[in-house]
Parts: C-alpha cells; structure tokens; sequence
C-alpha cells in the first residue's frame, strides 16, 4: 500500500480525529452553502479605487507581482486584504 505524504495541517486533522476532537456538523449541506456564500461574498471585487502613490513605489510593486507572477492590481488588493485581516505585520528591523 502506498504512503501518503500529508502536510503538518492534514497530519493534525487526522491526530483530532483519532483523539475524537471532532465533531459532525448538522445540517452539513446547508452549512456548506452558508460557507460558500460567505466565500464568494469576500472574494467578490465589486469595487473601484484610485489611489497616488511614488513612481518608485509603483514600480516596486509591479517588479514584486512579475516576480510573482500575478498583475500589479491583485498583488496590491492582496496585501490590504492581508492587513486588514491582521495577516501582515511589519518586520522589526
């Protein structure tokens, strides 16, 4: 039998599991679709902004996406919706 090579996260999923930390969720379908509405609403880009920013700073955002491989605009909508979710934080120098 082959080996699955899990993750850290899938490894502790499956250690709740065994200890029986989980629980099953009622109604599991429709408890998805709440969640996959709740998804769509937070990706959705309904939105426009305009903003001015440095030339240089312009410049080091779209070097940043190239090397990303991703547009400019989406590496910048990226990085607000990190911060405003408390996922970006400054690096102490």
């Amino acid at each position: 039998m082959k080996k699955i090579k899990l993750d850290s996260e899938e490894a502790e999923l499956i250690e709740a599991f065994d200890r029986g930390e989980l629980k099953t969720v009622r109604n599991a379908k429709s408890e998805i679709k709440k969640h996959v509405e709740y998804a769509k609403a937070t990706t959705r880009k309904d939105k426009r902004v305009n903003i001015r920013i440095s030339q240089k700073d312009l410049e080091t955002i779209q070097r940043k996406a190239m090397e990303e491989g991703i547009p400019y605009q989406t590496l910048i909508s990226s990085l607000l919706h990190k911060y405003i979710n408390g996922r970006l934080v400054e690096k102490k120098v």
